[in-house]
């Protein structure tokens, strides 16, 4: 597999709204898919990381961060005993709680070279609705804390937005009453 090289943050192409996807999917989108969740599975190894030391460990990764504007993702991480690894076609959220959640460290972004400190506020639950190309099927999934918050990270890099645009500028560690810290 050839290693993407990953689009930064400088590129107005991050900026740009993702199209949809049509089906059936095609060789190269299928294999597009494979090769982002691939890359992810690669930046999580320590012994290719070793080799390798340009790339960051990543648990996500948006179609547009690889050079294409089309509406797919791949993530791929364990979180309380359980294993994420998706690659979503035409992703959509369906329904989004109103109570918030933040990681206490901030967010990071394989596209994001410089530090943005800050607390990124997102909905704490989230419904989200996909072709799931690794089951090869349509998904509902439903997800709370640390899972729904890389999802809606890479979910806004579908719609050009980046996490550092939802840090608060004038007060960066200010603490929303009732958001859960992780």
């Amino acid at each position: 597999m050839e290693l993407f090289k990953i689009v930064k943050d400088s590129n107005k192409s991050l900026r740009e709204r993702s199209i949809d996807i049509s089906f059936p999917l095609t060789k190269e989108i299928i294999e597009l898919g494979n090769n982002m969740l691939t890359y992810l599975k690669l930046s999580q190894d320590e012994e290719f990381l070793a080799k390798h030391k340009k790339i960051r460990s990543g648990v996500g990764l948006a179609a547009p961060q690889v050079g294409k504007n089309i509406k797919m993702l791949a993530v791929y991480f364990a979180f309380e005993n359980k294993e994420y690894e998706y690659i979503l076609i035409n992703p959509k959220i369906l329904s989004e709680s109103t109570k918030e959640c933040y990681l206490t460290s901030g967010e990071g972004c394989l596209s994001v070279d410089n530090d943005h400190k800050g607390y990124v506020y997102r909905p704490y639950k989230i419904k989200v609705q996909a072709y799931n190309l690794v089951k090869n099927e349509f998904v509902t999934l439903d997800l709370k804390g640390y899972p729904a918050i890389v999802l809606q990270h890479e979910i806004d890099h579908l719609k050009g937005v980046l996490f550092y645009d939802h840090i608060n500028k004038e007060d960066p560690f200010i603490e929303k009453k009732g958001a859960i810290p992780l």
